[in-house]
């Protein structure tokens, strides 16, 4: 995962900046639009956006990696059938109703296909289905399929904007990256805030390429540079049920070679996985976490995530106090669950660079006190903002910085590493999901 310490002191500048990111590969289109509908669980007027993504021509050259919860979103089911079609041609998405155990939910997804492709001069089987939302509410596929000529006649080539932000929930802002590879271009988009700690894939992920890359190369690609970024990272430790990760290639540039392709695949999965936490619901704080000298990749991962997770440690975090004592202890907690007897004196610990564990004790002054707190305020994206009628809301709608808390974990074990993004446990986040329906 990269960071590029981007910095914007406004929501207008970093939208000229999303724009410079979101100019689509050859190949593609995209169309969004907006419809009201009244939910069948609740009887007060909603809104959702839908959005297309379609290709010039059927492609045989795509991917796709989805959640491995056990009780997946009626699209995942559908789309998980895809990977075996010939050819797809789009991607028909929608937010606010994620279509997950809802009465007759794969008809309705597939009724969007159907409904998709009719426009579109695609076969029903050629379309793939993305929901996000709220789990167990029922699709308005009545008001959806009146929708879609909209989102259709919507089509076009220039920018990925507004369908990045077209799939969003409570995302505060939109979220694309891109690269250059040879005389292509590998843009992605992603929606993702809150139920985030995925397995396998995560959140909504789309990436568009017009590279020529053959299928076994994209899902061979796709299926690595996902655990490695995707699957390493954690806002709030939970597996959504509709997550989603497609990459499709247009095929309209040819690819100088599959280690280029990787790279940048590798770099704008990373920058979105990052971008993932940044805008997760309530984060003031992207904690980036390194573990070394582990015996293993599984350890140095699992160790990561645990101490990412550990609920005392985020909100230390969330109020910029250094209590480093609670690093130790959910470090000491994995370990010992999974019986791996490390010997204490070997293990080395850093927060902001600063030494906080060595030689089987803690290294703390009243001096390193203040440089750690110092490096958590530093990394705060914004300062915890006051209930309005017992509402937290985030008092910006764009990221400020890139800015990390930094934490190393060295185990002196063994030659393993990976690298995990967390993020601190706030109070914002705490209203933002007591509130998520009302």
């Amino acid at each position: 995962m990269t960071s590029t310490n981007l910095t914007f002191t406004c929501q207008d500048e970093h939208r000229a900046w999303l724009a410079t990111q979101a100019a689509m590969p050859l190949g593609f289109r995209v169309g969004a639009t907006r419809l009201s509908f009244v939910p069948a669980e609740v009887a007060r007027p909603a809104a959702m956006s839908m959005v297309l993504i379609v290709l010039d021509r059927p492609t045989a050259d795509f991917a796709a990696v989805f959640t491995r919860n056990a009780f997946p979103g009626a699209p995942v089911l559908v789309g998980r059938q895809r990977l075996d079609e010939e050819t797809v041609g789009a991607v028909v998405v929608n937010n606010k109703i994620a279509n997950v155990f809802a009465p007759g939910g794969v008809d309705a997804a597939e009724r969007l296909c159907a409904g998709a492709a009719g426009i579109l001069g695609l076969t029903a089987r050629q379309v793939i289905p993305s929901s996000t939302g709220v789990i167990g509410w029922q699709l308005p596929v009545a008001a959806m399929l009146g929708a879609l000529p909209e989102a259709a006649q919507a089509l076009g080539r220039t920018t990925l904007v507004e369908a990045a932000q077209g799939i969003m929930t409570t995302d505060l802002y939109p979220k694309v990256r891109r690269a250059t590879v040879g005389g292509g271009s590998i843009v992605g988009i992603a929606k993702g805030a809150g139920m985030i700690e995925p397995n396998l894939a995560t959140m909504l992920v789309y990436l568009l390429t017009d590279l020529a890359v053959p299928r076994p190369t994209l899902r061979k690609a796709l299926a690595e540079v996902a655990r490695a970024t995707f699957n390493a990272i954690s806002i709030d430790s939970e597996t959504s049920t509709s997550d989603s990760v497609v990459l499709l290639s247009s095929g309209r540039v040819a690819c100088p070679s599959e280690a280029e392709f990787v790279g940048g695949l590798e770099h704008v999965c990373g920058d979105l996985a990052e971008d993932v936490v940044r805008n997760g619901e309530g984060v003031r704080h992207v904690v980036r976490l390194s573990v070394t000298g582990a015996p293993d990749e599984l350890t140095a991962r699992g160790l990561g995530k645990a101490v990412a997770n550990a609920p005392l440690l985020k909100c230390a975090i969330a109020g910029n106090d250094p209590n480093v004592g609670r690093v130790v202890a959910a470090a000491g907690r994995y370990l010992g669950t999974r019986g791996l007897a490390l010997d204490p004196t070997k293990v080395s610990m850093r927060l902001g660079g600063h030494p906080i564990f060595a030689h089987g004790c803690f290294a703390l002054d009243a001096e390193s006190e203040r440089q750690l707190a110092a490096h958590l305020a530093q990394a705060e994206l914004y300062p915890s903002s006051a209930p309005a009628e017992g509402v937290f809301r985030p008092p910006i709608a764009y990221p400020p910085h890139e800015r990390c808390v930094q934490l190393e974990i060295d185990l002196g074990a063994g030659p393993a590493s990976a690298t995990v993004l967390g993020a601190d446990l706030t109070h914002e986040y705490v209203s933002e999901n007591a509130d998520y329906r009302s």
